[in-house]
């Protein structure tokens, strides 16, 4: 599958396949967001993969959706604001590069043939204490991981001329 075809054929997956993800696969997966650009090269993400299902269980008070929960692996990607580059008028661009290296390891997965699901709309206090994350690490993005289901049919995106300005 070609760049273009994984940007197309990404979508994101409510049902998962109980199958296991591969340990190559979800290392390729992996060291996709690890070469992730990020500000000034700082890096500041750290990714917690998530296979035990008493843990995943305990993650519901976090987030209830029950689907979340029958894919066979949770990432959970979080922000080190202490490593993060600042610009001169004291902006951090943290949350940018962890969004960065997530679309790297969702993009990738989707090359693999497997689903991801993008969760912001979580209890970050419930996933720190659970997944026993240290008070200089965030957590921002969660996504499920596994094998699709079902793959759901493309969602509205507004057009290109709605999006873009071109000055020349």
């Amino acid at each position: 599958m070609d760049f273009y075809e994984v940007i197309n054929k990404r979508r994101s997956i409510r049902a998962y396949k109980k199958d296991p993800v591969e340990d190559d696969k979800l290392s390729r997966i992996l060291n996709a967001a690890r070469l992730a650009p990020s500000a000034a090269n700082k890096q500041p993400f750290f990714l917690i993969v998530v296979k035990d299902e008493k843990t995943k269980q305990k993650l519901k008070d976090a987030y209830s959706q029950e689907w979340f929960f029958t894919a066979p692996v949770i990432i959970c990607a979080c922000a080190l604001p202490d490593k993060a580059w600042k610009r001169n008028d004291g902006k951090t661009y943290v949350d940018v590069d962890v969004t960065i290296a997530m679309d790297h390891l969702i993009l990738a997965a989707s090359a693999e043939g497997l689903g991801t699901c993008w969760i912001a709309a979580f209890k970050p206090e419930v996933v720190r204490e659970v997944l026993n994350i240290p008070d200089n690490m965030e957590p921002l993005i969660l996504t499920p991981l596994g094998y699709p289901e079902t793959i759901p049919e493309p969602t509205f995106r507004k057009p290109l001329d709605e999006m873009v300005r071109e000055i020349t």
